[in-house]
């Protein structure tokens, strides 16, 4: 009998065929693996006796559809490839391939080079790779790993903090903070009314730390200040009273800096009156590369501070939260309690680290604030309003005055393949040249239009875009 009839006569010799549908038995008979010619080893069974084993555990279905996967993986890859295919055991088969693997995206142009909508969409790096790759991979929860803790003594040492804790986020850090800082109700946070501990974190505070937050209004519409703070902070006992314990200010707030002078007049009175001071830090970074001061002499203001590694740095997660030995060791139990404990946490200190060392010591930032700056001006050089002054990486567009929906803005700037997310417009660094000529001419069609021409609708009420 030829090699061809015997595999047929095989293939045809399924005892269950007759179970099986018409187009079923066409997926068994053409994809059955074709038998090798082998001879078995004194005390070791054959390649083809191996097979038979592994395939009589599978049930009928898992070998249906098994072998419907490799039919469509040799029409897939061709003949060549399918004869490779059909002579393979069941378990060392290709996967499927349903899409083209997309191109590496480590290196530039990366997928945030054309998106406006905030710089938490920065793209880890090729360096970074390099550094998760020779990463240590101990425990942190046990306080092991050499990754993690030369990062955290790497910026407990830039902040002059006496410790530091490697967590998941910036919401993550603060609401440790806050946690660490109070102790027994009643008692409340004070901070601006737009911080992002008040409007942007799920409402934690009062679900993680049982407090009442004190929004305050700017008086100067940019940042608080000390006679801000007195006008709203409680001091007294009265059994009426929530009183202040911690107030919290946040640099950059929407941009803008929190000068360095105000700053430490906040932080000398509240010492003097035994309230304690956090700092939300995400983007500090932009502060100090914005020459406001250094990073150590705005942390040494705060009891705790927390800095944000994926916002602009690049790192893909992590934060850092910084204190004292005694505040650090009561966040770490609380991080253990809401599930932040980490693992082999050192592939995301090892991207950290790079983002610190690279990004920001290193003076990326600054291209970012020089392109939010040409990009201010170029939505006035239009005819268009800014709400506020571009102070670091966050262009405000008025788009209220200039007659322009939301709607019709991130859809003007969608056929230019670039992303916005309404007014506000953030650039980082990995912004290419590329994308903001494209928003340029973006602002152009919807600043152009004569309204009345579609300008779609304004803000809903009841929905904000994340700030």
């Amino acid at each position: 009998m030829s090699k061809s009839a015997c595999r047929q006569t095989k293939r045809t010799s399924n005892p269950h065929s007759d179970r099986l549908a018409p187009s079923q038995q066409h997926h068994r008979q053409f994809c059955q693996p074709r038998t090798a010619t082998t001879t078995a080893t004194p005390g070791r069974p054959s390649v083809n006796l191996k097979y038979q084993q592994r395939r009589e555990m599978l049930s009928r279905s898992q070998r249906l559809t098994r072998a419907i996967a490799r039919q469509q993986i040799c029409r897939r890859l061709g003949a060549a490839a399918a004869n490779t295919a059909l002579a393979r055991p069941l378990s060392t088969t290709i996967p499927l391939l349903t899409t083209t693997p997309p191109p590496s995206t480590w290196t530039s142009p990366y997928p945030s080079s054309t998106d406006f909508r905030s710089d938490v969409v920065t793209s880890p790096t090729a360096s970074m790779l390099h550094a998760i790759s020779s990463a240590t991979l101990l425990d942190d929860v046990f306080c092991e790993d050499p990754s993690t803790i030369s990062l955290e003594t790497r910026l407990a040492s830039l902040t002059g903090h006496e410790s530091a804790l490697l967590v998941l986020s910036g919401t993550m850090g603060n609401q440790l903070a806050l946690r660490a800082l109070l102790t027994q109700p009643p008692h409340a946070v004070l901070c601006d009314e737009r911080a992002h501990i008040l409007e942007w974190e799920a409402g934690g505070v009062a679900s993680l730390s049982g407090a009442l937050v004190q929004g305050v209004v700017a008086g100067n519409g940019r940042f608080l200040t000390l006679e801000d703070v007195k006008r709203k902070v409680v001091l007294s006992d009265d059994v009426h009273a929530c009183p202040t314990r911690v107030i919290s200010l946040e640099n950059t707030l929407g941009g803008s800096i929190m000068p360095l002078d105000e700053t430490r007049r906040i932080a000398g009175w509240a010492r003097e009156n035994g309230i304690l001071m956090h700092l939300d830090g995400a983007r500090l970074w932009e502060a100090v590369i914005a020459g406001a001061g250094g990073l150590e002499e705005y942390t040494r203001c705060f009891d705790t501070v927390s800095l944000c590694f994926s916002k602009g740095l690049g790192a893909p997660i992590g934060s850092i939260l910084l204190g004292s030995k005694e505040v650090v060791k009561r966040a770490r139990w609380v991080r253990k309690s809401i599930g932040g404990g980490l693992r082999q946490s050192g592939v995301v200190a090892a991207a950290a680290r790079v983002g610190v060392e690279e990004t920001f010591l290193g003076g990326k930032l600054k291209r970012g604030q020089e392109m939010a700056k040409r990009v201010g001006e170029m939505w006035e050089s239009k005819g268009g309003r800014l709400e506020r002054e571009v102070e670091t990486n966050m262009v405000w567009l008025d788009l209220e005055a200039a007659g322009v929906g939301e709607e019709e803005w991130v859809k003007a700037a969608g056929r230019r393949g670039v992303k916005v997310g309404g007014g506000r417009v953030v650039v980082h660094y990995q912004v290419t040249e590329e994308a903001v000529g494209a928003l340029g001419e973006a602002m152009g069609e919807v600043l152009g239009r004569e309204r009345g021409e579609g300008g779609g609708e304004g803000k809903k009420v009841g929905f904000k875009s994340y700030g």
